[in-house]
């Protein structure tokens, strides 16, 4: 790589939105990840007293990890596809 490629690498305005982009998602991959332990804790809670799982539960769950796993694939740079609220929230 050359000083020219840094620089212009440095200086592109692409790399600093796309940084914004990301502190963004990982802030709400850490909300994620709090309702996905609630989601546990409470789907849980509804076996052990109703003796099966909630399925509203578990859809929300199902919907929250495809949120997870959409918003790390931008993360690490496999997707240029912003996860939600860039896009749709991801059916169960």
């Amino acid at each position: 790589m050359n000083n020219e490629t840094l620089k212009r690498n440095l200086t592109s305005g692409d790399h600093w939105l796309r940084l914004l982009f990301m502190v963004l998602f990982v802030f709400l991959l850490e909300v994620a990840g709090v309702v996905i332990l609630a989601t546990i804790a409470l789907q849980f809670l509804f076996a052990i007293i109703s003796g099966s799982p909630n399925d509203n539960l578990r859809r929300l769950g199902n919907q929250i990890a495809s949120y997870i796993y959409q918003t790390l694939q931008f993360l690490i740079y496999n997707t240029e596809e912003k996860p939600f609220p860039f896009s749709e929230w991801p059916e169960s």
